[in-house]
């Protein structure tokens, strides 16, 4: 192993970073200095400090970037509509790249050797946070202990922390691996790793309800929009922390972003998961129902090509690229004109559109009225048709001249 006098770890308290302290001094020698995330794990931060310092580490940064968080990756990524795999919200994927960049800003004020996380080596996150510190600081050495050490399994590791009296919030039992976030909540492990189980909802769910839970009564709310941003709930001016906070809680209650997916991990195996990104899930449904009415549709078209993109970039990792850069530049530009309000129906997991209006909306009811109108003639319409079916017409004829030759 290298020799390292000073490292900056990725600390979140739970149980590979909990034991990672200890690790790194046993096998280091090292000063271990803990940086935590602040975006918006809210409960998980109380006596964070306090235990990092009683665990070995001399000092423990706890960062508050929920409002950065919200305002230059969240909104962002709304904008672009950008859905992995047609139903992951990206909560964990866009949550990683600004922890990384503060813990090189802290690494390097601090003058420390390396920079740590306790990602497994079978798991996304390795990457997320690996390329945000290469971004910002290329030759600063990367600790990855899942890769090297001897334990094996989330079971070995409450063995070491029991051995060691380290304190954990967990027992073999309720062993799941969790990423909590302003945004959302993942569950992975124990009874999740085989996808014929249907998961215990009831046992697992903390920021939403189940279904049958959920209230008998819709829910009814209008968000407000400006250039795709949202900036208001229920006619109230909000900033976007507080407004996520409190869709997360109308969500919640209505059993809103409850996602069971097996999705394609980037180092190449399939890994099934449980998400909770209720106010996520509103937001994202509130912003498409705007666009239908304010994108044109080679606009819009086009940008779902983008989505898929952008949001394979952001899974991957790679936030901090020139791609990503350019395809936000272009997403920004498509949201000029997408302002306006919207009203959803919340009710036992379902999102139904109840109204949306804009002052730039391209919908028009002159045109498309099935009633009498006086701008629109439908005779055009044999003409275009005409000409939009040239081609057809061709391959019928020559296949119809074809076969009367082999005939």
């Amino acid at each position: 192993m290298n020799k390292f006098n000073k490292v900056v770890l990725a600390y979140s308290g739970g149980l590979d970073t909990s034991i990672i302290i200890s690790w790194l001094k046993e096998n280091y020698g090292c000063e271990v200095i803990c940086v935590v995330g602040n975006v918006g794990q809210s409960d998980e931060l109380i006596g964070l400090e306090e235990k990092a310092l009683k665990t070995g580490a001399s000092k423990c940064y706890i960062e508050d970037l929920t409002k950065e968080f919200v305002e230059e990756y969240i909104f962002p990524t709304i904008q672009a509509n950008a859905i992995y795999e047609g139903k992951y919200l990206l909560g964990t994927s866009f949550a990683r790249p600004i922890i990384g960049k503060r813990m090189v800003e802290i690494a390097i004020a601090e003058g420390a050797d390396a920079i740590c996380h306790g990602c497994t080596g079978k798991g996304n996150d390795q990457v997320r946070f690996e390329l945000a510190i290469k971004a910002f600081a290329p030759d600063m050495k990367i600790i990855a202990p899942w890769r090297i050490w001897d334990l094996k399994s989330r079971d070995e590791e409450i063995e070491y922390a029991l051995d060691r009296k380290i304190p954990i919030s967990i027992n073999y039992e309720t062993n799941y691996s969790k990423d909590k976030n302003l945004w959302h909540l993942s569950h992975e492990g124990l009874d999740l790793e085989d996808p014929g189980v249907e998961p215990k909802y009831d046992k697992i769910l903390e920021m939403c309800t189940t279904l049958e839970n959920a209230p008998d009564k819709a829910t009814y709310i209008t968000l407000n929009f400006e250039k795709g941003i949202p900036v208001a709930l229920d006619g109230e001016k909000m900033d976007g922390v507080t407004l996520i906070e409190k869709l997360n809680k109308i969500g919640g209650k209505n059993a809103i972003g409850i996602v069971d997916m097996v999705e394609n991990r980037l180092v190449g195996m399939k890994s099934r998961g449980v998400y909770e990104t209720p106010g996520g899930t509103i937001l994202y449904a509130a912003h498409k129902n705007l666009e239908e009415i304010c994108l044109d549709r080679e606009t819009a078209h086009y940008k779902e090509t983008v989505a898929l993109k952008f949001a394979d970039i952001i899974y991957n990792g790679q936030w901090y690229t020139p791609l990503r850069e350019a395809l936000s530049a272009f997403v920004k530009t498509t949201q000029e004109n997408v302002t306006g309000e919207v009203k959803l129906k919340l009710y036992k997991g379902n999102l139904i559109n109840a109204g949306v209006t804009s002052p730039y909306t391209l919908y028009s009811e002159e045109y498309a009225t099935f009633g009498e109108d006086q701008v629109y003639d439908q005779n055009d319409s044999a003409g275009f048709i005409n000409l939009f079916g040239l081609p057809i017409t061709v391959k019928a004829k020559m296949d119809a001249a074809l076969a009367l030759k082999v005939k």
